[in-house]
């Protein structure tokens, strides 16, 4: 198995960071079947959903 390195995003998030991340996902899902990439962004989805409530709640 290659490990894939997530990509460095620069502090002011330019048009080649959005390549860098799509280039990391295809990378990381490219050999998955379809229920195996359904669970990969349901799953982070969901931790993103639960990134947003728990700043919303500290905000508060």
């Amino acid at each position: 198995m290659i490990m894939i390195t997530k990509p460095v995003i620069c502090p002011d998030f330019t048009i080649e960071d959005i390549h860098k991340i799509r280039e990391y996902h295809y990378e990381l899902t490219k050999d998955m079947t379809l229920q195996e990439k359904m669970d990969f962004y349901n799953e982070g989805g969901k931790a993103f959903l639960r990134e947003m409530e728990e700043r919303k709640l500290q905000k508060v």
